[in-house]
């Protein structure tokens, strides 16, 4: 560490636990800044991989957390941990952040890492026993407890989450409905053909899917939801998971009177409209390189990268976030990645599988705007996913009759 810093005047508070501030945390420590740092997290756990809640964290009782790093790693570094004790209030005037307990943290420089917390329908009540959303290690364990092979799950949303939560449910034997309002799946996420593709996978699956449909009144009893009405049709309920979509956690940011809209505003380098504050992850809403636009993501890579540019920030070398944005999802036997940002009225090429015999599952598409390619969709295919967020990266653009061998195209263009 620089001679210069001392930990108790420089500290660093990073509230939050999941991956990006996690890897906040281990890369300040790869710069010998670990002693500064002091990370509030709301949950007792240490921080954990979040993608496996809805895959193999819901799919085995047996299932352990998957913690980014042990214990004793912190210890180690030097960082202060304060689990189970979350942020309650922050004194901008002080550079004081006050815990649940009742302590002060003092801060040189605030980390919001706080994520985004599941949308809930206002109309039902947060209490009802049988009502699940997933964002925590509590959630997946309690919801884990009631995905029991003959019962009916109901899934309210055809997003990301939904429907990896709906695949791990009917592999393990649950009758799954899927409710979706939109006229397809994923509709802001994925094009045409893949969300018919995804659709096509599930039914096969065994999942009843119903999009386009409008959910109307709910009918309780005691603490459960019984019924609700679809399309005026009463729909009986043994569970219900809530996928329709995440809001960022602002409620911090926002009492403490920084800038937020649709996430907490920061600028290139991660600072929020007080220069002693950043903020990264799905909270943050921040200038996208590719897309000239601002935005706001939920992906791990996203907040991993996030992260990274932040650290430059904090220690005076700030280089803006220009990261290539990429995805995945696991549905059952699907895996769907997708480099890059997709905007509207593409030009699609096609890319299937080498082998004839799997050509319609695993295949890509790639997006092209002009003679620019944008974005590739990636079904069981993850070689073309890693060329393609290469290729991409790389600014420059295979001609569409190189698209046909994407190691070639990287050969020939990189």
């Amino acid at each position: 560490m620089n001679p210069a810093i001392n930990p108790a005047i420089n500290p660093i508070v990073i509230i939050g636990g999941g991956h990006a501030a996690a890897q906040l945390c281990g890369s300040l420590v790869e710069a010998q800044q670990g002693a500064r740092i002091h990370l509030v997290c709301e949950e007792a756990e240490l921080p954990y991989q979040r993608p496996p809640l809805s895959k193999a964290f819901l799919k085995a009782p047996d299932q352990a957390l998957q913690p980014h790093r042990p214990e004793a790693w912190y210890a180690e570094a030097g960082i202060t941990l304060h689990r189970g004790d979350a942020a309650t209030a922050i004194d901008r005037e002080r550079r004081v952040v006050t815990l649940a307990s009742g302590g002060e943290l003092p801060y040189e420089s605030l980390v919001f890492a706080t994520g985004a917390r599941p949308r809930r329908l206002p109309s039902l009540p947060e209490t009802l026993a049988n009502v699940h959303v997933l964002r925590s290690a509590a959630d997946a364990a309690t919801l884990r407890e009631r995905l029991i092979p003959d019962q009916r799950l109901t899934v309210l949303g055809g997003g990301f989450i939904g429907l990896e939560i709906a695949a791990t449910a009917r592999a393990l034997g649950l009758d799954v409905q899927v409710l979706e309002s939109a006229p397809r799946l994923l509709a802001r996420s994925v094009s045409v053909e893949i969300s018919e593709h995804v659709r096509a996978s599930h039914l096969a699956a065994g999942v009843d899917l119903r999009l386009g449909v409008r959910v109307g009144e709910f009918e309780i009893e005691a603490d459960r939801l019984v019924a609700l009405q679809v399309d005026g049709e009463r729909v009986a309920i043994d569970w219900l998971v809530l996928g329709i979509g995440a809001a960022p956690e602002t409620t911090l940011a926002e009492a403490a009177g920084l800038e937020v809209e649709n996430g907490i505003v920061v600028d290139a380098c991660m600072r929020t409209s007080d220069p002693s504050i950043l903020a990264i992850g799905d909270c943050s809403n921040f200038p996208e390189a590719h897309s000239a636009r601002r935005l706001r993501l939920e992906s791990v890579q996203n907040a991993n990268d996030q992260a990274r540019t932040a650290v430059s920030t904090l220690l005076g070398n700030a280089v803006p976030y220009s990261a290539l944005p990429w995805f995945w999802s696991e549905q059952g036997a699907l895996r769907l990645q997708m480099a890059g940002l997709m905007p509207p009225d593409t030009t699609i090429h096609r890319r299937p599988s080498a082998n004839p015999a799997s050509a319609a599952s695993s295949f890509s598409l790639f997006h092209y705007l002009g003679d620019k390619l944008v974005c590739v969709e990636s079904v069981n295919a993850p070689m073309d996913h890693i060329m393609s967020r290469k290729i991409i990266e790389a600014g420059k653009h295979p001609l569409p009759a190189q698209v046909s061998d994407p190691a070639v195209a990287l050969k020939t263009l990189v």
